[in-house]
């Protein structure tokens, strides 16, 4: 699939669940994590993840995390 635009593709990751412990990134349960994406840039990747850290907010234990997927996959660009 080819871009548009000239935009470099820098791809991220949204992802979240539960936390055991709220002072370790250790999940409660892998089965139930919410993959909520792959994004094309940190922008979109940002606007996503505080969408879903917003209607999680009464969950203390919930947490989102952006990953840096174009540095996992190129990291001699990174």
């Amino acid at each position: 699939m080819m871009q548009t635009n000239d935009k470099k593709q820098l791809l991220h990751l949204v992802f979240g669940g539960e936390l055991d412990d709220l002072t370790k990134v250790e999940f409660r349960n892998l089965k139930d994590l919410d993959i909520v994406g792959i994004f094309p840039d940190y922008a979109t990747a940002l606007s996503a993840w505080k969408a879903k850290a917003q209607q999680t907010v009464d969950n203390a234990h919930m947490r989102y995390f952006i990953v840096h997927m174009h540095k996992l996959l190129t990291p001699d660009e990174a």
